[in-house]
């Protein structure tokens, strides 16, 4: 039996815009084998449900990901009201309805209640481990378990339409961790009508957006045309770093770094900056790292071609 290939050195990210239906494990695998990639890894899972956003990292963008992880998501969902069911979302069984329906009136004012820092019970269908398991398994098995709540940020929670008495389309700014399938169901227990999650959308995550998205078929055409094509379709390895300061380097200091050594910063135009940034070396990343007492400590190393 011969040797499984293990792909080409694949540097970047692809911000696609996955399509409903799909899992985010195999829209990875998916532009992996497009790619044929070494290795790859996304940052955020989407629901099958969900469309939008769905940042994949290829090669050395993969030591990046807890950078995009960690950034702000807008997503943008319809809520229908009157039932609520088991997985907060379409796919599940229909667990309770009502017969209320809240007016715009009422919607606006409960809002305020979901922005902020609040506490959220995530939904008993999410890939949460509870003992080992996950909690998605241990619901389908009927198994009685409980998800204690947690703090999640919601910065801007705003109506965007309601179409009908029965959904309300709205978008939210949120942070880390947050569910919008358990925000949807709270929204509607607020408003005494019940509620859950008919369609998702992300449209951003951290300094990714829709406007440098593409589709899973923009990628299967570059894919029949050649590999310049595909490779032009990917952003820099530094594209989630964005948030952080940049530091220049020198050819003989990015040696050292790609050492694993630290770096004196010093002379008249040495930066005055404090905490984590990332180093670049003409023009290409050379290392994640913490700047103290005029020092520059990498605590990753990436291996690009300068």
């Amino acid at each position: 039996m011969g040797r499984r290939r293990k792909g080409q050195a694949v540097n970047g990210w692809l911000i696609l815009d996955k399509p409903e239906g799909l899992t985010s494990t195999k829209a990875v695998g998916r532009t992996r084998w497009l790619y044929d990639a070494a290795k790859a890894g996304h940052a955020g899972t989407l629901d099958p449900l969900a469309t939008g956003i769905l940042p994949i990292a290829f090669g050395e963008a993969t030591k990046t990901v807890p950078f995009a992880v960690d950034g702000a998501k807008t997503y943008r969902f319809t809520v229908r009201f009157g039932a609520e069911t088991e997985t907060d979302d379409t796919e599940g069984a229909v667990t309770q309805t009502s017969d209320k329906r809240p007016d715009p009136a009422e919607i606006e004012a409960a809002l305020p209640r979901f922005t902020g820092d609040i506490q959220q019970v995530p939904p008993r269908f999410s890939a949460l481990k509870v003992d080992g398991a996950r909690a998605y398994d241990l619901a389908r098995d009927r198994e009685e378990f409980e998800l204690p709540p947690r703090t999640v940020t919601i910065d801007r929670l705003e109506i965007v339409d309601i179409p009908d008495p029965d959904t309300c389309i709205l978008e939210a700014d949120c942070g880390k961790g947050t569910y919008v399938r358990a925000l949807a169901r709270d929204l509607g227990r607020a408003l005494h009508c019940l509620g859950h999650i008919s369609a998702l959308r992300r449209t951003r995550v951290g300094g990714f957006t829709e406007d440098n998205a593409v589709t899973l078929a923009d990628v299967e055409q570059a894919a029949d045309e050649d590999r310049d094509a595909l490779l032009a379709l990917l952003k820099p390895v530094e594209t989630a770093l964005e948030d952080l300061p940049a530091l220049s380097i020198t050819a003989a200091d990015a040696a050292k770094l790609r050492q694993g050594r630290s770096v004196l910063l010093r002379g008249r135009d040495a930066p005055i900056v404090t905490g984590p940034v990332y180093a670049v070396s003409k023009g290409s990343l050379v290392a994640l790292g913490e700047v103290a007492q005029g020092e520059f400590r990498p605590s990753r190393v990436f291996n690009l071609a300068e």
